[in-house]
């Protein structure tokens, strides 16, 4: 195993493993959730749909993890997530609210380091 071939596995099974964290975290309403949605201004009731994509980007990273054929589904999978959470750094940048703005800037870091490490493997 080269060591692309083995970051490649190692970040896309990190980025799995904290979207299936956070969108369980979501689905389950914790606490820190709750707070954090109503400060940026995110509705209680998007939570679902924002869990089902994040756990849709994780299936399809892993997806092509494990069937090269399916790569262009985990770079599409990446791209979304990358989306996604680009769209949560902008919630917390309107609203102000700085100073948990590493969680969403960790998670969109793991999906753009997926999307490169998939484009390139």
């Amino acid at each position: 195993m080269t060591s692309t071939q083995l970051a490649f596995l190692v970040v896309t099974l990190l980025t799995v493993a904290v979207n299936v964290g956070i969108a369980a975290a979501d689905l389950a309403g914790a606490r820190f959730v709750l707070a954090n949605s109503a400060q940026v201004g995110v509705p209680r009731s998007w939570l679902p749909r924002l869990a089902t994509l994040k756990l849709a980007g994780a299936a399809g990273l892993l997806l092509g993890l494990f069937d090269a054929a399916l790569r262009p589904l985990a770079a599409a999978a990446a791209g979304g997530l990358a989306l996604l959470y680009l769209g949560a750094l902008a919630f917390h940048l309107r609203a102000r609210v700085l100073y948990n703005l590493a969680f969403p800037g960790f998670y969109f870091a793991t999906a753009v380091a997926s999307l490169a490490l998939t484009v390139s493997s």
